[in-house]
C-alpha cells in the first residue's frame, strides 16, 4: 500500500487514472475506487479512515489529509505549486551528501535531483539519518536559511522535519563539523542498529 501511495501522490496518479489538483491533492474516494478496481483484489476493505490514519500516523508527515483529499506534503516529481507554510522556518537546516560531492556543492550550490525542490532536515541528525541511507558516514551541510528568507527566497516546511527550497545558492552553504554532538548521537545510532 505504502509504494502504491508513494507512486500516485507523488509521482504519477494519471498511471491509475487518477487527476491531482495544481497543490498535489486528489480525492480520496477516487483513490479508493482506483485502487479496489483495479486487478488486486487484496483492496476490498479499504475506506477513507484508513487514508486519515496512514497521514495521521506516519512520523515523517508524509502526506495530508483535508477533509475528502490528501495529498503528499513532499518528495514530488510531477510540478506542483506548493501552498505549504512558509511561516516559523528555522535559522539553519541541513542537508547530507557525499564526501566526494560536498566541495562540488559548496561551490555550486543546492539544486532538486529527480525531484521537483531540494529537501533540507530540521536538525543534524535528522539529517545525519537521512544521509546515512545513501552513505556509510555522510557528510552535512548547515543552510543559512536565515540569510536566504531575508533575501526573499522562499522555504516551504513539508514534513515533520523537512523542509523544501527550489534551490540553494553556494552562498548560504557551510560544512557541519562531524564531531558534532548531534551526528555523533546519530552515528551510535547506527552502530547499535549493526
Amino acid at each position: 500500500m505504502a509504494r502504491r501511495l508513494a507512486l500516485v501522490l507523488r509521482h504519477a496518479p494519471e498511471k491509475f487514472n487518477l487527476e491531482m489538483d495544481i497543490n498535489g491533492w486528489i480525492d480520496v474516494k477516487d483513490m479508493i475506487k482506483q485502487f479496489k478496481g483495479s486487478n488486486e483484489k487484496r483492496y476490498h476493505w479499504l475506506r477513507p479512515h484508513h487514508f486519515r490514519a496512514i497521514s495521521e500516523t506516519d512520523p515523517k508527515g508524509r502526506y495530508e489529509v483535508r477533509g475528502n483529499v490528501m495529498r503528499a506534503t513532499y518528495a514530488h516529481t510531477v510540478e506542483i505549486e506548493l501552498d505549504l507554510p512558509t511561516d516559523n522556518i528555522p535559522e539553519a537546516l541541513y542537508f547530507p551528501c557525499s564526501p566526494g560531492e560536498c566541495d562540488n556543492l559548496l561551490e555550486l550550490g543546492l539544486e532538486p535531483s529527480g525531484r521537483s525542490h531540494v529537501h533540507l532536515s530540521a536538525s543534524i541528525r535528522s539529517a545525519a539519518e537521512a544521509g546515512h541511507v545513501h552513505h556509510t558516514l555522510p557528510t552535512l551541510l548547515e543552510v543559512d536559511t536565515a540569510r536566504m528568507v531575508a533575501a526573499g527566497e522562499t522555504v516551504w516546511h513539508a514534513g515533520v522535519t523537512v523542509y523544501l527550497v527550489d534551490k540553494v545558492p553556494a552562498e548560504y552553504l557551510s560544512v557541519v563539523d562531524n564531531d558534532h554532538p548531534e551526528y555523533e548521537l546519530a552515528r551510535v545510532h547506527w552502530d547499535e542498529e549493526e
